[in-house]
């Protein structure tokens, strides 16, 4: 009686099979690992944004004679001058804002926004949504009298 040895031909084609597939799951884990890696990049450049914002009305209120609190013009300019600053380094940064979270306590929320393409998903509706990764928000208190 023959003895058969080695691998039949379906044998090898089931384990390239198997191969294939467990290669294609590595290769979607490092999509996600790339993904992930960019978002905390950009999470970083956001926190400082949002730092550069806070030493921006730090600096201002050190040029000002003794305590005092920026009124809705000087907020604004201090907000031109920090997007116009920040705007190439975070896709869609320019939508960021300085804005009053309490004006009598001279409380300032510093809005970091970016785009992120890469987290869009189709809704069960058929339309594109984006996952929230990509808004910051901080409020800054600053010593006024």
């Amino acid at each position: 009686m023959p003895s058969c040895r080695g691998f039949t031909l379906i044998e090898v084609l089931v384990a390239v099979l198997v191969l294939s597939i467990s290669l294609l799951g590595l290769a979607a884990l490092q999509l996600k690992s790339l993904q992930g890696s960019h978002v905390a990049y950009q999470r970083a450049v956001a926190n400082l944004a949002a730092q550069d914002a806070g030493e921006r009305l730090w600096e201002w209120l050190g040029q000002q004679e003794g305590l005092a609190c920026p009124d809705d013009n000087e907020l604004s300019t201090l907000q031109r001058d920090w997007t116009q600053a920040w705007e190439n380094d975070l896709p869609g940064f320019s939508s960021s804002r300085l804005s009053w979270a309490d004006r009598s306590a001279c409380r300032v929320d510093v809005t970091v926004r970016w785009k992120d393409e890469r987290f869009a998903y189709r809704k069960a509706d058929g339309d594109m949504e984006t996952e929230s990764v990509s808004l910051l928000t901080y409020t800054l208190a600053i010593p006024h009298a």
